[in-house]
């Protein structure tokens, strides 16, 4: 599914241009946390992309439906308990634990799946996440040495659990007919309910709120994460992933951290020029390469069609 990818290498490029903006908002406001900002990003981003679809289709949430209201919500409530438990959970433990974690929904997806039709996983869709497992190892870093499951992990691994459920819900018979982008509009309603009353308890002053994301960069980078990472990326997942099997779409989605190192390979020089905050390129090494090519095979695999035309599965 093409389009899914592309909506991956969207939420990708919003790694750099996240970190970049979060550093643009602690160079405005020092006092502030790592809390606030990324609450009050996640908020200000999702209302931002609600302004967006607004202006495209002002009457875009006129008569939405009982289904409607229901997938929306909850898509925006799984959700956005995801980023607020992965945020806090990343600050309790370590960047690669956080990475490797969050990417269990690979191995929920076709659990769940297996489990709720009563069936045997084929060997297709397990080797194929069998080698998403490996790549992500690979590509984050992680050392199985090194686990502990303390309050970061646990947290990581319920931010997991909530993205495997908005997963899911995009595959809900119950929601085939809804109509996406107001679906999608209501999501980022949601993420903003989450992260509001977290932004609000942090700020270090009123004038904070006001004044962290005010300079022209910023509202640059602001605009580029609400249109490609939040209208673009979430408008193709609510769109296209009801066409293929939750599980297909989780592994699809495993090319997030790849599309996200690629971008690292060149965009913090350009951003860092731009803005005048240091941020480095990362350079390019055997794990980028490894892991991506692990990611890819297991994709190809699962996308293979044998003699009966279908993916298998």
């Amino acid at each position: 599914m093409p389009w899914l990818f592309f909506g991956t290498a969207a939420w990708g490029l919003s790694f750099p241009v996240q970190k970049m903006l979060t550093a643009l908002g602690q160079a405005t406001v020092p006092e502030a946390g790592s809390w606030f900002l990324t609450s009050w990003l996640i908020c200000v981003r999702s209302l931002l992309a609600v302004v967006f679809l607004l202006a495209w289709r002002c009457d875009l949430l006129r008569g939405l439906s009982r289904p409607e209201w229901r997938q929306g919500l909850w898509l925006g409530l799984a959700g956005g308990a995801g980023m607020v438990l992965q945020a806090d959970g990343l600050a309790h433990t370590s960047a690669s634990t956080s990475a490797f974690l969050t990417q269990a929904y690979c191995i929920l997806l076709p659990l769940w799946h297996c489990l709720s039709r009563r069936l045997a996983p084929g060997w297709p869709l397990l080797a194929s996440t069998g080698l998403v497992v490996w790549g992500i190892v690979i590509l984050s870093g992680f050392r199985w040495s090194t686990l502990h499951m303390g309050r970061g992990e646990w947290e990581t691994l319920a931010a997991a659990v909530c993205f495997t459920f908005q997963i899911i819900l995009l595959e809900r018979p119950a929601f085939a007919g809804n109509r996406p982008l107001p679906v999608t509009a209501l999501m980022f309603l949601g993420f903003a309910a989450w992260s509001l009353p977290v932004a609000l308890a942090t700020a270090p002053s009123a004038r904070a709120l006001a004044t962290v994301w005010a300079s022209p960069a910023a509202l640059a980078h602001l605009a580029v994460l609400a249109a490609v990472c939040s209208v673009l990326a979430f408008g193709l997942m609510v769109t296209w992933q009801p066409k293929i099997p939750a599980t297909e779409a989780g592994l699809i989605y495993s090319f997030e951290p790849v599309c996200a190192s690629l971008f690292a390979l060149f965009l913090p020089a350009w951003l860092s020029g731009w803005t005048g905050v240091p941020y480095a390129n990362e350079s390019l090494t055997t794990s980028l390469v490894a892991g991506g090519l692990l990611i890819t095979l297991a994709n190809i695999l699962l996308q293979w069609r044998g003699p009966g035309g279908t993916a298998a599965t």
